[in-house]
């Protein structure tokens, strides 16, 4: 066939060459990746026809660590999940093996749970929305949010010595009480989250380039979402109202008077709003609990298999120091049997299926990470649109890599 043959006329009469699909990699070195993913583009000039969404390794084998330790040092791989929210992965595995061992945790350990995995959530949500805003260009809103999660995490690290990855949880309880100006800090901090809401959405949401950006962009269906198996924040912009904490109620949650935002098109915009006002209700609920919250009791169950001795007697008497090395050494042990338990961590559904064989080890040790189930409908939120287009769509997932490690 000569050349001539293939040559087309558009509506307006101008000539189109006929062109193949191009390929094109983004990833995993390109910034707007946000860790191991790489990208394998089929495009159609910059639109985009098809997209091969790897997300990598980051060879550290979550699952097969905790089967390797005692069910306490399962912690700290916990943490490293989603390390912007590490508070409430210790919590959600926490509640699972409680789950199993059939114990609840005192009223004031549960109050305390909700009100720092609420500031984790509020990290959380500034963390992607933030760096949403930045990768569009608005660097300043980026640096707003971040500076308010840096004065959350001066409260995480009063609270439990460390500013990132806690391991502040404990199976039966948490590792220490509240300190003594913990009310103050949160109550402090509070009004400024909201202040500081409020000047980012004025920053941005009248903003013609991050709204041309943001919407009608990466949409995603709520059918789709459903069927992928797609919660948190990107469930509820498709329009779907699930959260854990309304639907299947844990610790506390139903005490407290909050909402659960949705919204209409799973697009950017939607994410975007979605997650800003869930802010607002994280808000609300850390409110309801510091004023519902016991000033006095014990956080944790008052049970030698389960929680270790204080250090004092540890030191001082022979049956604390027993109980701390058979604890440590040993490690707690469950009936044989096994659980799922699930949360509602920063992007979703999070699970933990546990087996138990009756010894001081996890015999298996299966995550349910939202963001591994979130990333699945990255193609269909991709194909159709522009390359551009990628980077504020592949943010408001808010992938985050510790997920999705396999």
């Amino acid at each position: 066939m000569e050349l001539a043959d293939e040559i087309l006329e558009d509506e307006d009469g101008a000539l189109e060459l006929p062109a193949d699909p191009m390929r094109l990699n983004m990833g995993p070195s390109h910034p707007a990746m946000h860790g191991t993913i790489r990208m394998v583009l089929d495009l159609d000039g910059e639109t985009i026809m098809n997209v091969d969404v790897q997300p990598g390794y980051l060879h550290r084998g979550f699952e097969k660590s905790c089967e390797r330790g005692t069910w306490a040092q399962v912690f700290p791989y916990a943490d490293r999940l989603n390390y912007v929210s590490p508070m409430l992965n210790n919590v959600g595995f926490a509640l699972a093996v409680e789950k199993l061992l059939d114990v609840t945790v005192p009223e004031r350990g549960q109050y305390y749970r909700v009100i720092l995995g609420e500031l984790a959530r509020i990290c959380d949500h500034f963390t992607c929305n933030g760096a949403s805003a930045m990768e569009l260009g608005a660097f300043t809103p980026f640096l707003w949010l971040l500076k308010v999660r840096d004065w959350i995490w001066d409260i995480l690290e009063r609270e439990t010595g460390a500013r990132m990855t806690h391991s502040f949880g404990r199976i039966g309880g948490m590792a220490a009480p509240p300190s003594d100006s913990f009310k103050e800090d949160c109550l402090g901090i509070l009004p400024e989250v909201h202040k500081v809401v409020g000047e980012a959405e004025t920053m941005l949401l009248k903003n013609r380039i991050f709204l041309d950006r943001m919407q009608g962009v990466g949409g995603l269906k709520k059918e789709r979402a459903i069927e992928l198996g797609v919660t948190g924040p990107v469930l509820r912009s498709a329009g779907v109202p699930y959260d854990v904490r309304k639907d299947n109620p844990y610790l506390v949650y139903d005490r407290f008077d909050f909402e659960v935002p949705v919204g209409e098109d799973g697009d950017n915009w939607d994410r975007f709003m979605v997650r800003m006002e869930e802010v607002r209700q994280s808000i609300r609920i850390i409110e309801q609990a510091l004023e519902q919250m016991p000033a006095q009791g014990p956080v944790s169950v008052q049970d030698p298999r389960i929680m270790l001795p204080e250090k004092d007697e540890v030191y001082s008497t022979i049956e604390g120091t027993i109980g701390h090395f058979k604890l440590i050494m040993e490690g707690l042990k469950p009936p044989a049997g096994e659980v799922y338990g699930f949360t509602e961590a920063g992007n979703g559904e999070l699970g933990f299926f546990i087996v138990s064989d009756g010894s001081g080890t996890p015999y298996r040790v299966r995550v349910r990470p939202p963001c591994w189930y979130n990333l699945q409908a990255c193609r269909e939120m991709l194909c159709g649109d522009m390359i551009a287009d990628i980077i504020p769509t592949f943010g408001s997932i808010n992938m985050i890599g510790g997920e999705c490690d396999r």
